[in-house]
């Protein structure tokens, strides 16, 4: 029986089945395009390896078919009566996520990797800030992540993929050090490795290195087809350091053609948090957001994020609709209570409606309540420093000085002298 890239063994006897579904598994564990495309040339060479099409559900997962993906889950499922206990419990993981079980699904996964560690796709869903973990919602989420990659490391040895997948578990724990020696390491087995390079800037970010976070992504993205999972997002952290450099004209060149969801190839997730996230720090350091611009990102999270449920994407919702005024759909997040945070969004969206009347003691009172769960909603810490340096800019503005310099120095110490928000340095 033919193997895979990890060692796994794969119900095909077609050798190009298996070598373009390994190309299809490295291509999607890097984060760049093909990945589709190859499963779908394995499908082709053996039209009964179900594994392939279990791939290329993962793929279109990945890039936001959904109908597509449980459509090539179903040709999946009616191959599995001749497959190994391996690749049914792949496609159970599969079904659990597409069916919107989340819980299950990370129950699933995590027998499966105590299984079959090594089963690279599956150990995937588990991994990284936006994976079930990162999404989980659950406080000291951040160290279930590393304990969760921690005990798949020593399974993998000399492995580029996974060697980045816990660099960015040690980075998002404080560990940076380590982690850069990691992910260092990671991406000198494999340079055009996309996750390693996203998660390489966000150490440089955790570490505030503007200049060298700049010089990196200059030199790494002119490589990258823009097509591919990232582009967008690794724009947006281009951008980002643009701003906290002062370089607002760059900073709005990026932006506008690829990090905003009208050019951007990110996923819907991607777009709306993005945008809405540059679009509001750029307004705590100074600059100038037109209304035409929340007005259009407000219509574009109604249409693609109009039922509450994905607490990192509703949060980012929320601030678009209240800046530009989007009262019928902030007030479904305002009233609800659902997905993996839904108990903590309603807090957020109640202080993003003051803030955009500026009515700053209430955002006060409303972001104190959820202060300490930030963690809950998902993403990174760079993500989430929109919350953070809210949360200072808000104190400032009720004249609370020492109390933001406070909370910065006690939960972001090192953008403490350089924080993005206009007039903070005068105090």
């Amino acid at each position: 029986m033919l193997t895979d890239f990890y060692g796994n063994q794969l119900t095909t006897s077609t050798g190009l089945a298996r070598d373009s579904y390994d190309i299809g598994l490295r291509a999607f564990l890097s984060a760049n395009y093909g990945a589709m495309e190859a499963f779908s040339q394995a499908i082709e060479a053996d039209p009964n390896f179900a594994l392939a099409y279990l791939g290329l559900a993962r793929a279109l997962m990945s890039s936001g078919q959904v109908a597509d993906a449980k459509a090539t889950l179903g040709k999946a499922k009616n191959l599995l009566a001749k497959v190994t206990d391996r690749e049914k419990s792949n496609f159970l993981c599969c079904e659990l996520i597409l069916s919107g079980e989340a819980k299950k699904a990370r129950i699933a996964v995590q027998n499966h990797v105590s299984e079959w560690p090594r089963d690279a796709i599956i150990a995937q869903m588990s991994t990284s800030v936006f994976g079930l973990i990162g999404f989980s919602g659950k406080p000291d989420r951040e160290n279930d992540l590393l304990e969760y990659t921690a005990k798949l490391l020593p399974h993998y040895g000399e492995d580029w993929w996974m060697m980045s997948m816990h660099a960015i578990s040690l980075c998002e724990t404080g560990q940076t050090l380590k982690s850069m020696q990691l992910m260092e390491k990671a991406l000198n087995l494999n340079p055009r490795n996309a996750n390693a390079a996203h998660f390489f800037a966000h150490i440089l970010y955790e570490e505030n290195e503007v200049s060298a976070g700049r010089d990196f992504l200059a030199a790494w993205m002119p490589n990258y087809d823009r097509r591919s999972l990232l582009y967008g997002h690794l724009s947006w952290h281009q951008a980002l350091w643009a701003l906290h450099d002062g370089d607002e004209s760059e900073m709005w060149k990026i932006v506008d053609s690829a990090v905003s969801h009208v050019n951007a190839s990110s996923l819907p997730i991607n777009a709306l948090t993005d945008t809405a996230s540059i679009y509001y720090r750029a307004k705590l350091a100074g600059y100038s957001v037109s209304a035409e611009r929340w007005l259009e990102l407000s219509k574009y999270a109604a249409e693609k994020f109009s039922i509450m449920g994905q607490s990192f994407a509703d949060i980012h919702a929320a601030l678009a609709h209240a800046m530009a005024g989007n009262e019928e759909y902030l007030s479904k997040l305002i009233d609800g209570n659902s997905g993996f945070a839904g108990d903590i969004v309603p807090a957020v969206a109640k202080a993003w409606k003051a803030i955009s009347k500026n009515k700053w003691d209430r955002a006060r009172e409303e972001l104190e309540t959820v202060s300490s769960e930030f963690e809950r909603f998902g993403g990174s810490r760079a993500q989430r420093d929109l919350l953070e340096f809210t949360y200072a800019n808000v104190l400032m503005r009720i004249g609370e000085k020492e109390d933001a310099r406070k909370i910065l120095l006690e939960r972001r110490p090192n953008f403490y002298e350089t924080v993005p928000i206009e007039g903070i340095a005068s105090y």
